[in-house]
């Protein structure tokens, strides 16, 4: 029988310690069991003048920690059964242990699922004996070491199912000194664990990118290569272009009263035309002035006829598109020089081109 100290002793060794889950799975699982309990001395043995029936059914439940994945702490509740025998004093002994458990148990995996378990551990037991049909009862509790080990098959990542064998030892009532026992169990057990197995992380290959016009697009992104490296560039690796409006003025003269363009205003059209055709997205409106003599809707209408006619000239003359040529009248609104003289109306009979070219220049670092 072990003394005080020992059973101190044998119960703090199983406090546990600190620990981690693997894998994404809880350390922790709970799970029961079933089993069969034969105790020493029995009615297998020859030292019974005769036995009574026995009820040798166990069963226990229990939740455990694991440090890691082969070494764990149990803790538990046990009810070993029930057992009858005469002795040769010709009385009735009804014996019965239950109790908590506290035990470390240990795992070797092995193919696959299947693993070997062992444990040993302090049982906190509470036996009784009905002795002699109930006339006497005598009962006692004490803590009795056990060991065991078993086979295991991991049914899924949380449910396992166990086969068990444990022995108890010193299964004894030392109050009366009538009972000094130990028992040998055999039984089922299922467990299961708390958590989610972790799934692997796919293994990515890695991904050489090649930037081949150095303008910090990778080519499997670039929709504009051989970009020039001194232009600014979008998320699609093609340039930034920035739109430029530019003006041309140029000046055409008439005689009083006319329409017609004179001649010496021709090499300022011609002018006009080259630049036309050297700047195909240039565009020109062509206003029409007139001097401040007669009648307002007469040099109103004067001014749109100046117009047309240099319009005219850039379109039959010199082959510019219509569509990229425009003319409008002013009259007298929008005089260079105020009043009627000589000298006004000559500066302020005439016609003023105003080109615009929406030119697209790229934008540079």
């Amino acid at each position: 029988m072990m003394n005080n100290t020992l059973k101190a002793v044998l119960l703090t060794s199983m406090l546990p310690f600190a620990a981690s889950a693997a894998d994404g799975m809880s350390p922790w699982y709970v799970g029961g069991g079933v089993g069969i309990n034969n105790y020493e001395p029995n009615c297998d043995q020859k030292t019974m003048k005769s036995c009574g029936k026995d009820d040798p059914y166990a069963w226990d439940v229990f939740a455990g920690y694991l440090f890691n994945d082969y070494f764990g702490a149990e803790l538990g509740y046990r009810d070993l059964g029930r057992a009858e025998w005469v002795d040769y004093s010709n009385k009735l002994n009804d014996v019965g242990a239950k109790g908590m458990n506290l035990g470390l148990v240990a795992f070797w995996p092995f193919a696959g699922n299947w693993s070997l378990s062992a444990e040993a551990g302090a049982f906190n037991y509470l036996i009784s004996n009905n002795k002699n049909y109930g006339s006497e009862y005598y009962s006692d509790s004490g803590v009795a070491p056990y060991f065991g080990a078993g086979i295991g098959y991991n049914i899924t990542d949380n449910l396992k199912i166990q086969a068990k064998y444990r022995r108890y030892e010193n299964l004894d009532e030392d109050k009366w000194k009538t009972l000094e026992m130990e028992s040998n169990y055999w039984g089922l057990e299922l467990s299961y664990r708390f958590g989610n197995k972790a799934k692997p992380v796919p293994v990515v290959a890695a991904i050489i990118v090649v930037d081949s016009d150095n303008d910090g697009v990778t080519d499997d992104l670039d929709q504009c290569p051989n970009t020039p490296t001194t232009y600014k560039v979008d998320a699609y690796g093609c340039p930034i272009f920035l739109e430029v409006e530019s003006q041309l003025d140029i000046e055409a003269k008439f005689a009083n009263n006319s329409a017609e363009v004179e001649k010496s205003s021709y090499g300022a059209i011609r002018e006009l035309a080259t630049y036309m055709k050297q700047h195909p997205n240039a565009e020109v409106t062509i206003s029409g002035f007139a001097s401040n003599t007669g009648k307002a809707d007469y040099n109103m209408d004067l001014s749109e006829r100046r117009a047309a006619s240099v319009a005219e000239i850039l379109i039959n003359e010199y082959d510019i598109a219509p569509g990229r040529v425009s003319s409008k009248g002013y009259g007298i609104t929008r005089p260079l020089m105020e009043g009627s003289s000589a000298e006004a109306n000559a500066v302020n009979r005439r016609i003023e081109a105003h080109v615009t070219d929406l030119s697209v220049t790229p934008v540079l670092k």
